[in-house]
């Protein structure tokens, strides 16, 4: 029986190592393929393929850079995450805290779903649904919040703004970020949350004291997650920002561009240099959802470490 035990052990070990190393070659072959065949373009622009803001890799003479595609990936990205973080952790602590445990469920459920939803599907609902009605919004952004440079609007127009892909990539990102809240709240133990009450403390400062400390890495560990899907979103982005190039931090005004929605509207039209480009952006792509990544572990580590010591 005991030999039965063993060699069960080492086989689950052979197969999970040998799993392991799958990823670790798959994610190595990606990096040399980008690499390969971003060469030729990097042999054409040199260095300026980090600071230029224009898109012409196929003209005479060539003109192309990732400057202005990383900046509106990192800008629509990160306001996104601004808009989704107290929904999406505030919708998992109603869910876990507040709600009737079956409402819990359902709600929960309810809110999954939208990740079944086709990025194709947000997009189309963001042109013709979403874009027309926040235009009052909008305005009134520009009108009352000018002084500070992200609405100011010196255009004085509206429409596919990176504003309104944040809104669309929030709304994208919410159920990955919910989730995985839901789930590490849900592993806080119970007797955390029995004491906290039985001390005199409020609902909100159970959650406050009790919930929420623990549960930190978790859930910056989901922020990073979507984070990593609001980098990457292609069609969505395509279909509802302005597809212009250029650095700036006026996300109401119509335009703005991202690595993949550019990948996604070109790829289709480019020549040799320009698909070679389109890839060399890939890679920057790649290396910006990989060093999210890190940093992600980083966070999640050194969460995990100071609740083992605060606990010790």
């Amino acid at each position: 029986m005991s030999r039965d035990v063993r060699l069960g052990d080492r086989i689950f070990r052979r197969v999970t190592e040998a799993a392991g190393l799958v990823v670790l070659v798959t994610i190595a072959a990606i990096a040399v393929f980008l690499v390969a065949k971003a060469v030729p373009a990097f042999r054409v622009s040199g260095w300026g393929f980090f600071s230029e803001k224009q898109w012409f890799p196929d003209a005479t003479p060539a003109k192309f850079g990732v400057a202005a595609l990383a900046f509106g990936t990192v800008l629509a990205a990160v306001l996104a995450l601004v808009i989704v973080i107290p929904v999406a952790v505030g919708a998992a602590l109603a869910v876990t805290e507040l709600a009737p445990k079956r409402l819990g469920t359902w709600l929960g459920h309810l809110i999954d779903l939208l990740a079944a939803v086709p990025s194709v599907v947000f997009g189309l609902w963001g042109i013709f649904f979403l874009i027309p009605r926040m235009k009052g919004l909008e305005m009134w952004l520009a009108r009352y919040l000018d002084f500070i440079p992200l609405f100011s609007n010196p255009s004085h127009t509206f429409g596919k703004s990176v504003f309104a892909a944040a809104v669309v990539l929030a709304i994208m990102t919410l159920p990955i970020v919910a989730a995985i809240a839901r789930e590490v709240f849900r592993q806080v133990p119970q007797g955390n949350r029995e004491a906290a009450l039985a001390l005199g403390a409020t609902r909100w400062e159970m959650i406050r004291m009790a919930v929420l400390p623990p549960s930190k890495g978790g859930v910056v560990g989901g922020i990073m997650l979507g984070l990593g899907r609001a980098l990457g979103e292609t069609i969505a982005v395509a279909l509802v920002l302005g597809a212009t190039y250029g650095i700036t931090f006026h996300v109401l005004q119509p335009g703005g561009n991202t690595i993949a929605a550019n990948i996604a509207l070109k790829f289709g039209e480019a020549g040799a240099t320009g698909r070679s480009a389109l890839i060399a952006s890939g890679l920057v792509l790649f290396a910006i959802t990989l060093a999210v990544n890190m940093a992600a572990r980083t966070i999640v580590y050194r969460s995990t470490r100071v609740s083992r010591e605060a606990a010790v």
